[in-house]
């Protein structure tokens, strides 16, 4: 018998392909978790600007509290009754918090003395000159 045939009697066919990619899933976390813990915290946060800073701390923490999760789930426990959920909340608050200093500082600024600018010139004002003449749109010649 083969290792394939052990497997598929052991749990149902159905979900073979789901938990092969899962554990392919599970293996990039591993990768990526090597690849950050390879290098130091503060080796990392030197790099990033304050924001950036704001949103590797968040996703990692998040990350964190979804494995967490996951190991709550397979151990059992139902994760929607335990604190982790509230703390999964409160994290995506902020990540929430942070996206919003993010976009407006993406966002375009008006520059106050170019919009008067183009507004006053804009505007039609009468000088001396012009006060008394009206100027007639000219009539132009019918086609026949």
């Amino acid at each position: 018998m083969s290792e394939d045939d052990t497997n598929t009697e052991e749990y149902p066919t159905e979900i073979h392909d789901y938990l092969v990619a899962f554990e392919k899933s599970l293996g990039s976390v591993d990768e990526m978790l090597k690849t950050m813990m390879s290098v130091s915290r503060s080796e990392l946060i030197q790099k990033l600007e304050p924001l950036e800073q704001a949103k590797m701390d968040l996703v990692s923490v998040y990350a964190l509290n979804s494995m967490f999760w996951v190991y709550l789930a397979t151990q059992g426990i139902n994760p929607k009754e335990h604190p982790v959920k509230q703390e999964l909340e409160r994290i995506r608050t902020y990540m929430n918090k942070v996206k919003e200093i993010a976009d407006k500082k993406k966002a375009s600024k008006l520059d106050k003395g170019a919009a008067s600018r183009f507004v006053r010139n804009a505007l039609w004002e009468p000088n001396s000159e012009n006060e008394h003449t009206f100027k007639t749109p000219a009539k132009g010649k019918k086609r026949k």
